[in-house]
């Protein structure tokens, strides 16, 4: 029978975890829970001589175990000879919440976001460059618009031409991803994907003929593809969990940076040179890629595969990225076990199988696919392809694409705060605020063009209703998708999980960008941007229902959220729509938040504990345990859990 011992962090069972495999949960969010001094004496001793590193870094990684099984581990007196050096308690001090600043992060670290930056910006530069030079080349190649108004078949073919990059990102360049990561890494794949988006950049210039347009657009999507899953991925792996969404988010930051930069060049270069300016960031990015260390989790996912150099590799890999060794040696020995628990989920069948056969992995991967397809239904690239061709009417050519530069001015500028915002609001919370303004803007942009054409009414309610849609975007559904992507799936299917969530982000880009010149043919502009904002109202319950909040839980915790059933979160959250209706709306103090209860499969409770009213999305409770607080009843553990 389980025993149980009173410690300073709580109630601990002495009977190893492992015995009880069906509480998986447990062993997920901290796998040392229960585990005595001499037990983890026993894994520490295990973990060296399976690793062979080097023996100098022994005592730092003793040290960083029992960090890892408990953050208060040094906190008060021990038993043995351990004790933090000055530096290391300083390192601790500045990553506490309550004492230090979580933005104090080695410099590598940013310098690792930049270069990620850099490659993101290639993606949105291009869109907009496009955008310019569509209303020149359109004429060169025979394909442009005839007294105001294009042909059925030469809309469908510019369409194809500005989509063509996201079909082949949709069919093939995202399906690299994984071969890819798998040989070259995160680095090498990021090296070899900005030197494709670069040299395809500078082909585009020199094209004759629409379809050699097409091709060369086409081979852009093999750069894009890989690099627009790799770069969250690789960010996201490297931060540490409290700034992981203000720094991945960097990827839809900067890919707003390059709208605006190809709305720029839009305005001051000839077509040709439209299309190849967005050549000069990726160049950049490859340059320094190499001087950068490679992901910690891809080095560890090498090591566990039988190459026991690279736990060494790793290890160093975390010293650059954290401020002490002790951080470093802590975080190793966590992923390690926790690889280990991951690996309890598995089923050991096809890893495409198991993203939609194992409950953990396709929650994950519905939630995903669910904000990748809204950030495109939702219209918002219709503006970066076409708002040079849909302002045209209304104010003229070289009015039309400043108007445009105005779009994404705003879109960069108004991303800015969701670097705060992503990790303490939420990444779900933000979508729920913002797409109720998605769909009015849409709607009010619609309603535009039924007003006098060229009118100042007209002119007036258009721009208001793109720009005031460019604001709320960008601080929520620009940012969220990538973010959300790059962090919710477990390391085994992570690039494959991540390859099918940028595969149908780049294929729905792909139908929006081919679809909308045949909707204006057909329908009008009031009618495609009705469209879309009918969509914004939906995407608005698929959120509400499928996207279990993610902030501030590292990559390996989020497993215990996904372990949380669809039907009871769906469940749940219809209970908090009404509690937030009568609370905030109606002002009933004593109204009271719904509480959210899991039975595990050995009958222990998911306690959900009532917040403060203005906490609207789900948080596990880091009190007790890292990660994670714990209290037994009997034999049966619970997991606390906070909505918030």
């Amino acid at each position: 029978m389980a025993t149980s011992e009173k410690t300073e962090a709580g109630y601990f069972i002495s009977e190893d975890v492992d015995a009880a495999p069906a509480n998986i949960n447990s062993v997920l969010v901290n796998p040392f829970i229960g585990k005595r001094h001499e037990e983890m004496d026993k894994l520490i001793e295990a973990f060296m001589n399976n690793t062979k590193i080097e023996d100098i870094y022994h005592e730092v990684i003793r040290k960083g175990a029992f960090l890892a099984q408990d953050h208060e581990a040094f906190r008060g007196p021990r038993t043995d000879s351990l004790r933090l050096k000055p530096d290391e308690l300083e390192a601790l001090r500045q990553e506490d919440p309550k004492t230090g600043n979580k933005w104090n992060q080695p410099w590598i670290l940013y310098a690792l976001v930049g270069c990620c930056s850099l490659g993101a910006a290639v993606q949105g530069w291009d869109e907009t460059a496009v955008n310019g030079a569509q209303l020149f080349y359109q004429y060169a190649f025979g394909i442009g618009l005839v007294n105001g108004k294009g042909t059925g078949k030469d809309a469908g073919i510019r369409g194809l031409v500005n989509a063509a990059p996201y079909l082949c990102c949709a069919v093939l360049g995202c399906w690299l991803t994984e071969p890819l990561n798998r040989v070259l890494g995160r680095r090498g794949t990021i090296f070899i994907t900005c030197l494709i988006s670069s040299a395809t950049c500078v082909a585009q210039a020199f094209t004759s003929q629409w379809w050699h347009l097409f091709l060369a657009r086409f081979c852009l999507g093999l750069g894009i593809g890989p690099k627009s899953a790799t770069i969250p991925i690789y960010s996201a792996e490297c931060v540490p969990a409290n700034i992981r969404g203000g720094l991945v988010m960097m990827w839809q930051m900067w890919t707003a940076f390059g709208i605006m930069l190809g709305y720029i060049s839009g305005c001051s270069l000839n077509w040709r040179l439209m299309l190849a300016s967005p050549m000069l960031l990726p160049l950049i990015a490859a340059a320094y890629v190499f001087t950068l260390p490679e992901s910690p989790r891809w080095l560890l996912l090498k090591a566990r595969q039988g190459k026991t150099a690279y736990y060494e590799k790793d290890f160093r890999s975390l010293c650059r990225l954290r401020h002490s060794r002790l951080q470093a040696a802590r975080d190793l020995f966590l992923m390690h076990h926790l690889l280990d628990g991951e690996g309890k989920i598995k089923q050991n069948r096809n890893r495409f199988v198991e993203l939609w056969s194992v409950g953990r992995n396709r929650r994950a991967l519905v939630a995903s696919l669910i904000v990748m397809f809204l950030q495109q239904i939702c219209g918002v690239n219709i503006m970066a392809f076409y708002s040079s061709e849909i302002l045209n009417p209304v104010l003229g050519d070289k009015a039309g694409l400043l108007a445009s530069m105005g779009f994404g001015i705003l879109n960069f500028l108004f991303a800015l705060p969701a670097v705060y915002t992503i990790d303490t609001f939420g990444r779900r919370n933000l979508l729920l605020c913002t797409y109720p303004f998605l769909a009015f803007f849409q709607l009010l942009t619609a309603m535009g063009f039924l007003l006098p054409p060229a009118s100042h009414s007209q002119t007036g309610l258009l721009l208001t209703g793109m720009y005031l849609f460019s604001v709320f975007y960008s601080p929520g559904q620009g940012p969220v998708p990538f973010v959300y992507s790059a962090e919710s799936m477990p390391l085994y299917v992570r690039d494959l999980g991540m390859s099918m969530a940028t595969a149908t982000l780049w294929l729905f880009n792909f139908m929006l960008a081919v679809t909308f010149p045949r909707f204006q043919y057909s329908f009008g502009n009031q009618g495609a941007f009705g469209y879309y904002a009918a969509w914004c109202v939906v995407g608005w319950f698929m959120i509400l229902f499928l996207v279990p909040e993610t902030k501030n839980l590292t990559l390996e915790q989020l497993d215990a959220r996904f372990s949380i059933p669809t039907r009871t979160h769906a469940s749940w959250a219809l209970k908090e729509v009404a509690f937030v209706i009568q609370y905030y709306l109606l002002r009933r103090k004593g109204a009271i938040r719904p509480i959210l209860s899991v039975p595990t499969e050995i009958e222990a409770e998911l306690d959900m504990h009532r917040l403060p009213p203005r906490k609207l999305s789900m948080e596990i409770d880091r009190r007790e345990i890292p990660g994670i607080g714990w209290r037994y009843r009997g034999r049966s553990p619970t997991m606390e859990i906070n909505l918030s």
